[in-house]
């Protein structure tokens, strides 16, 4: 029985490692996401304010 007991308890440890690795990729992921609607808003800004320049000419 040790060696089931040994193998069990060694399962329950290694989820909690995936677990971290996951929160901390799902984190990049959501700031990645940020990064990219923050840069369109940026450059549609900047595009919105050409096509006005351009209309002037």
């Amino acid at each position: 029985m040790n060696k089931l007991e040994e193998v069990l308890g060694s399962l329950g440890k290694q989820p909690k490692t995936t677990t971290s690795n996951n929160k901390k990729r799902k984190w990049r992921e959501i700031e990645q996401l940020k990064d990219k609607f923050q840069l369109e808003k940026d450059l549609k800004a900047y595009d919105d304010s050409l096509e006005y320049m351009l209309d002037e000419f």
